[in-house]
């Protein structure tokens, strides 16, 4: 069974006063102190000092209360250190990071003497532990600051009752509790025996420290493993040694569904170092979301020998009903069917009306093409799998649980068996909460008895992801004889999510992404689905849906307006209208998902966008008179409940090849935590999306990938990179939302924009092509 897309699920949120705004949905997370059976779980976390433990629960779809067993636990020792066990996985976004930091600002904690474990993989201990959507800081801001809330008021009683004065007249401040109005201060750590026995606060006796007195939240705070990372100390997937360990390259099944018919391993035995060839049995079709591909391993005492030896194995394949699918047909036919009524996702008045009395009608296509994740870090997981049955595994995973849950499903055993440490993760991007890589570890440590690490290639990488499905789209507007933009009419289809052989539309949580939630206000709206097939493994990539769709109608906007004789900012001010909030009431065809939140609580307000796209309008000096050879872009776009504006600059260098020599990123995501890896989240996403944009794509010919590295599957050089790139932060005391995947849907746009007023040339398809 498929799981649910991670921003369809629904998470905790809490009531707080901010001073300048109020946060409304209900809180239901709770604190507890933790117990003699959590010492257990936890180890030395516990030793020697107070633990406090974060008890998550939220609303389910229907309002029920859906309870995430602790999730975090904060401790105070006697050494004056907190410890918070941080339950995110890293991978350059800075959770493992920004969620302590806000633990730490309500607690009054000195950074400097804030230490970060990582938790594994447990949803017993933990809950929720996946790291994907950009939904982790929406998620767990409240609780935390909670947390830290509850251990404030706990010290601070403790101070009061030493000194004899009220609670009121204390505060915290560098790790210690201060009276106010004097030079008097205690260190957490000489209260802790007293906290250690008190009652836990009753949560609407809490009183939160004011915005304005953080330390950490809303300002630049480097990510806690900088240093580490920086000084190669930091440990990856690929970085876990265990004794005895061998070391598994797989040959897997080049198309998709293909089964081995027989296979010779003389020549890879013989290969100095290899010790094992195993057979890994595949799902078939459908080929699933968490099952390795059939094929076979070869198992040596070092990377190059098994490498090699995989190189060396002699495997007949029968290939299946996929070994004559071709990409570029079925992108074709994809186009082709847009042209026809697709099934209606959602329907504002009467497009048909509107397009048979309009004054000027215009249709563009456009199509997009796979794309792998290429993390820098090709998968990679380590298994450990005992006679008994149990296994302990490293892994660079973004959804543990899932994991874990996998693991134990194919080795016949309870979770509980299972043990998954978590490592840091070099990229993600969606691909590693898929667990596919980390099952064919536990698979062949079981079949070799010692630990294995199943190492991935790039061409592996490429060869076998869950790619970002290709896409085609056909837009239809209607101005009337005025030149009011009267009519849109959206076809999208695209391989879903989860699909396979049997023709079927994208789903409604993927419409949501960018297609359905068109947010202007237009008089007549007509989207419709259309059907195809996954012939591949398609998954999440980073902003998923957004990607194409933001393209396609951020592009048309502009062309929108050209034909209109208005400028592109201008038109989009004009077509958000008033300041409101949208609910797409009685048109959507289904409920809108709304990334898996509430339309009440994080509703799309069009006032928020247009603050955006007037900010990115002043810091790009939008209508400055370029110089020629110059030009700029513009796009904007809603996604994972943030606003963002973006416009690109681009221009022609001495030998006529295109760079982009600015860019400006304006960003609404509500209270921004740590304000550093906003900006680095944005300054990456602009290079990840300038790759998708101009030199990325993943095409298959007789059911193969065509491209094997990045020789032929090209992601830009130093030459085609941004070279400045501004994020500009909206100051915001709205909830927090994501800010991992929103820097890429406008963008893309935003520089084929550009490009067009460079050179007059549109572009219609992705990569664009010279």
């Amino acid at each position: 069974m498929m799981p649910k897309l991670p921003f369809l699920k629904k998470h905790a949120s809490t009531s707080l006063s901010t001073g300048s705004s109020t946060f409304n949905p209900v809180d239901r997370s709770e604190i507890f102190r933790a117990s003699r059976r959590d010492f257990l779980k936890i180890g030395s976390l516990a030793a020697g000092g107070f633990v406090l433990g974060v008890n998550f629960q939220c609303s389910g779809p229907k309002g029920e209360l859906i309870t995430f067993a602790p999730n975090v636990f904060v401790s105070i020792g006697s050494d004056n250190i907190v410890t918070i066990l941080a339950h995110r996985s890293e991978m350059g976004t800075g959770i493992r990071t920004s969620l302590p930091m806000i633990v730490a600002d309500e607690l009054g904690a000195d950074w400097s003497k804030v230490k970060i474990m990582q938790a594994e993989g447990d949803e017993d201990k933990y809950g929720n532990q996946n790291t994907d959507g950009s939904f982790s800081v929406r998620m767990f801001y409240e609780p935390m600051k909670k947390a830290g809330a509850t251990a404030r008021h706990m010290l601070m009683q403790a101070a009061a009752t030493e000194w004899g004065v009220a609670p009121s007249e204390c505060d915290t401040e560098a790790s210690h509790v201060v009276l106010k109005g004097s030079s008097k201060k205690i260190p957490f750590g000489d209260l802790v025996s007293q906290i250690q026995t008190m009652e836990i606060p009753k949560p609407e006796s809490l009183v939160m420290k004011d915005f304005s007195s953080y330390k950490l939240v809303g300002t630049d705070v480097p990510i806690f493993d900088a240093k580490d990372i920086a000084m190669g100390k930091a440990k990856f997937g690929a970085d876990v040694s265990l004794p005895n360990m061998l070391i598994a390259v797989v040959q897997r099944s080049p198309v998709v569904g293909a089964k081995v018919v027989s296979y010779k391993d003389e020549n890879a035995l013989a290969i100095s170092g290899v010790k094992k060839v195993v057979k890994i049995d595949g799902p078939g079709l459908p080929a699933g979301l968490d099952q390795p591909l059939e094929g076979i391993a070869v198992l040596a005492e070092n990377t190059w020998a098994a490498i090699k030896g995989s190189q060396a194995l002699e495997i007949e394949w029968d290939l299946g009903p996929n070994q004559t699918y071709n990409s570029a047909n079925q992108l074709q036919e994809m186009l082709k069917s847009t042209s026809s009524s697709g099934t209606v996702k959602r329907e504002r008045g009467n497009f048909n009306q509107a397009k048979s009395s309009s004054g000027k009608i215009i249709e563009k296509t456009y199509l997009a093409p796979f794309y792998a994740h290429a993390t820098v870090e090709p998968p990679a997981a380590i298994a450990d799998v005992k006679a008994d049955g149990s296994a302990e595994i490293w892994a660079p995973s973004q959804h543990p649980q899932w994991a874990r849950g996998a693991v134990a499903g194919v080795l016949g055993v309870d979770v509980s068996k299972v043990r998954l440490n978590v490592t840091l993760l070099g990229g993600g991007f969606g691909r590693k909460s898929k667990p596919d890589y980390v099952v064919e570890a536990a698979l062949l440590s079981k079949a070799a008895g010692v630990p294995v690490r199943v190492q991935w290639t790039r061409e592996c990488d490429l060869h076998h992801d869950y790619y970002h499905s290709q896409s085609a789209q056909r837009i239809v507007a209607t101005l009337d004889g005025a030149g009011n933009l009267t009519g849109w009419n959206h076809h999208t289809v695209f391989p879903a999510i989860g699909a396979g052989l049997d023709a079927a539309p994208p789903s409604d949580g993927e419409l949501d992404l960018g297609c359905r939630d068109f947010p202007y206000d237009v008089p007549n709206i007509k989207i419709e689905a259309h059907e195809t097939t996954a012939h591949t493994r398609v998954g999440w990539l980073r902003s998923v849906s957004n990607i194409h769709h933001a393209f396609a109608i951020c592009t048309m906007l502009d062309e929108i307006a050209e034909t209109r004789g208005i400028d592109p900012i201008d038109q989009a001010l004009q077509l958000l209208g008033e300041d409101k909030d949208i609910t797409f009431a009685g048109e959507m065809v289904g409920d809108y998902g709304n990334y898996g939140e509430k339309i009440e609580d994080f509703p799309w307000s069009t006032a928020r966008m247009k603050k955006v796209i007037q900010t990115v309008a002043e810091k790009s000096n939008w209508k400055q008179n370029l110089s020629a050879g110059k030009a700029m872009g513009f796009a904007a776009h809603r996604s994972f409940l943030t606003y963002v504006a973006c416009v690109v600059m681009v221009e022609n260098d001495a030998a006529g090849n295109l760079i982009i020599p600015e860019v400006h990123y304006v960003v609404d995501c509500g209270i921004g935590v740590n304000t550093d890896r906003i900006r680095s989240q944005f300054e990456g996403g602009a290079q990840f999306a300038t790759s998708l944009a101009m030199t990325s794509a993943i095409t298959f010919e007789n059911g193969k990938v065509q491209q094997n590295n990045f020789d032929t599957y090209k992601i830009i050089r130093m030459p085609q990179s941004p070279k400045k790139i501004h994020v500009h932060i909206v100051p915001s005391m709205e909830k927090p939302t994501g800010v991992g995947e929103p820097p890429v849907p406008p963008f893309i746009p935003a520089l084929a924009n550009a490009i067009y007023k460079l050179s007059g040339k549109r572009n219609y398809e992705l990569p664009f092509k010279a």
